[in-house]
């Protein structure tokens, strides 16, 4: 079995963890390879040996590895599974950020995890993806999500007007900063600051979230999993607007164009530990129960 090791470079928090990882697998004999930028860090911060390969960028890990080790927070964890594209390659994030609903192994239980992957303990979770198209000419990297689409007025002052249909039937027009079309992973991230539902993973479901919307009846939506969504900034002004995935942007200036955005049909596959639970983590980051004596200074 290969382990695959990535991470964000640009947190220093990251290189005793990521050194402690190599020396456990190294002395245990376990095949591991470490994406390449990383396998430098520790190169000339002397935690590792010369001999360690550096080469390996975050597909090859992905691509040959049977599971991989995501060291920094949810960003990061995000930014490897789009680096690969659709992969069946199983993820464990590590938190080494701040919230980390999907990075949910702390630093501090990394030997434990350690343990329990390398005896098979572990499950995983398929997490539903979305996958969305535009009818335009204009460059469009933005494919796929695993957390969300967002529409977004790009910074502009002024409200965008984004017309929105399901299974082509109009639900409705929204005056707003933007509209958020998430999964239930992302229901945790962006859609959830704007006050939308919490939805656990289990539950295939797409969430509509607009983002302070001008007419305060408007309110977030929970659609079925399989539906069709169709979306058009139609504007009368020429202001840009974006379209992102997960935080990566396309910035779009010609309106009426048509995005659709519907179920993918692959999964993201996180690594879930036994005593990992979707409730354990809203428990702990969201400080459910927590008292106000209780609560960390």
């Amino acid at each position: 079995m290969i382990y695959g090791i990535t991470g964000n470079p640009t947190k220093d928090e990251l290189w005793d963890p990521v050194a402690e990882v190599v020396a456990w697998f190294q002395d245990r004999g376990h095949d591991f390879w470490i994406h390449a930028p990383i396998a430098e860090g520790l190169r000339t911060r002397g935690l590792i040996s010369p001999a360690v390969e550096t080469e390996h960028s975050v597909a090859d890990i992905v691509q040959a590895g049977d599971l991989v080790l995501s060291f920094g927070g949810d960003g990061t964890l995000l930014r490897a599974a789009h680096l690969t594209g659709p992969n069946d390659t199983p993820l464990l994030g590590v938190n080494i950020g701040r919230l980390g609903f999907l990075a949910d192994i702390e630093v501090e239980q990394l030997h434990e995890a350690l343990e329990s992957i390398v005896a098979g303990e572990y499950t995983v979770e398929e997490r539903m993806v979305l996958e969305a198209q535009a009818n335009s000419d204009a460059p469009f990297d933005t494919e796929w999500a695993v957390n969300e689409f967002v529409v977004d007025r790009s910074g502009a002052a002024g409200l965008i007007k984004i017309e929105v249909e399901v299974d082509g039937t109009p639900l409705n027009t929204y005056w707003a900063d933007g509209l958020i079309m998430a999964t239930p992973t992302g229901s945790t991230a962006y859609s959830l600051s704007t006050g939308g539902p919490i939805i656990a993973p289990g539950v295939e479901a797409v969430i509509l979230t607009p983002i302070a919307p001008h007419t305060l009846t408007v309110r977030p939506i929970v659609l079925p999993a399989d539906s069709t969504l169709t979306c058009r900034v139609v504007d009368d002004n020429d202001q840009p607007y974006v379209f992102a995935a997960d935080g990566r942007s396309t910035m779009f200036k010609e309106h009426g164009l048509q995005f659709t955005v519907q179920r993918a049909p692959h999964t993201v596959n996180l690594v879930k530990l036994p005593d990992q639970h979707f409730f354990k983590t809203l428990r702990s980051k969201l400080m459910w129960g927590v008292r106000r004596s209780d609560a960390p200074e």
